[in-house]
Order: structure tokens, then C-alpha cells, then sequence
């Protein structure tokens, strides 16, 4: 038996096709970037700042107080009738005895101690002057806030609480040496420096 020689050939294999890519999306182009997301810095709080060295002056006490006595004599309660009874008198009245009498003053710390509290946080100054009555026991009664400033800042209630609780006022008295009822009395109270 004869042989025949088979002759072989080495041959690159054949690559396979190129993998089908999909149709592009209407509006073509290249695929987004990835997204980057920008985070803003914290905001670093503000150190507090230290209270200052020396402290504020303290606010001086003003107050106001009604006119002065009068020497002539005031209007009282007696006059002429034509009735049964007895028709002249003289009557007490406050022309001439003697005007209010300050007896006692709030402090700097009592004044400061009621200054509204946003006023306080603000650190606002302000003032109100306020008028109360005078009753025989020397307090004050019946206060009404005049004036504040600034507006609508709660100075005029403080300025009231300050009046009733802390002044003391001897009330005027009259020639025969009977309180006065009902006098009223000015009062100007400043909160801070002015």
C-alpha cells in the first residue's frame, strides 16, 4: 500500500463579526458624563464674642415730679350756702401745705432688672416716663404710661413696674396737714445709656 503524503496549511482562523451595536437614541452624541454633585461648605458659626472689659455706665435716675407748691391758698371745700346750716368755712386744699416728697428711688440694678426682655437681648436702650398717684402710704397706684422710646418696645410697662414697686413718695399734704388723695406724679425711668 502506498501512501500518499497529505499536505497540510496553517491558516489564521477567521474572526468572528464585530458585535452589533444598538441605533443610537434620538438626539445622538456621546453618553453623559456622570453626574457631580457640588455640596456647599457648612457655614461656620461665628465664635461669641467676649463681654466687653469694663462694664456699662449705669443709667441715671430721672424723676419728674408735679408743679411746685403754691403759697396762696388752695381750693377747699367750704363756701357760702343759703341752706339751715352753717354757710362759711375755709377749706383744706393743697396750695398751701407742701408738694410730693421723693422718699426712695429704684436702683441701676432694679431699673436694668426690668428692662424688657428683646430690649435686654438687643440690647436696646430706651426710656418712658409714666404718671401714677400717690396714696398715703407712700407707694404709687394707677400708673399710665405717658411716653416711651422707642415705640411699641415694652418700655412704658417696665417703666410702671419700676414706679409701683420700687419709688416710694410722701403724697403733698394740705395746710392742716392731711394728705392729699389722688395727687398724681410724673416719673421719667431710662433704660441704659441715653
Amino acid at each position: 500500500m502506498v501512501r500518499t503524503p497529505i499536505e497540510v496549511q496553517l491558516v489564521d482562523p477567521i474572526p468572528p463579526p464585530p458585535p452589533e451595536r444598538p441605533a443610537p437614541a434620538a438626539g445622538g452624541g456621546a453618553p453623559a458624563a456622570p453626574s457631580v454633585v457640588h455640596v456647599p461648605p457648612r457655614p461656620v458659626p461665628r465664635p461669641e464674642l467676649p463681654a466687653p472689659p469694663r462694664p456699662a455706665l449705669a443709667p441715671s435716675v430721672i424723676v419728674g415730679v408735679s408743679d411746685p407748691p403754691d403759697t396762696l391758698p388752695g381750693p377747699g371745700q367750704g363756701g357760702q350756702g343759703s341752706g339751715p346750716g352753717d354757710g362759711e368755712g375755709e377749706g383744706d386744699g393743697p396750695g398751701a401745705g407742701s408738694g410730693p416728697i421723693i422718699l426712695r428711688g429704684a436702683s441701676s440694678g432694679e431699673i436694668l432688672a426690668l428692662v424688657p426682655p428683646e430690649a435686654r437681648r438687643r440690647r436696646v436702650p430706651g426710656r418712658a416716663s409714666v404718671t401714677c398717684v400717690i396714696r398715703s402710704d407712700t407707694r404709687l397706684e394707677g400708673c399710665r404710661v405717658v411716653s416711651e422710646s422707642p415705640q411699641g418696645s415694652g418700655f412704658g410697662e417696665a417703666a410702671i413696674r419700676v414706679a409701683e414697686t420700687h419709688f416710694r413718695f410722701r403724697p403733698p399734704m394740705t395746710a392742716g396737714g392731711q394728705p392729699v388723695e389722688g395727687f398724681r406724679t410724673t416719673i421719667v425711668v431710662l433704660f441704659g445709656r441715653q
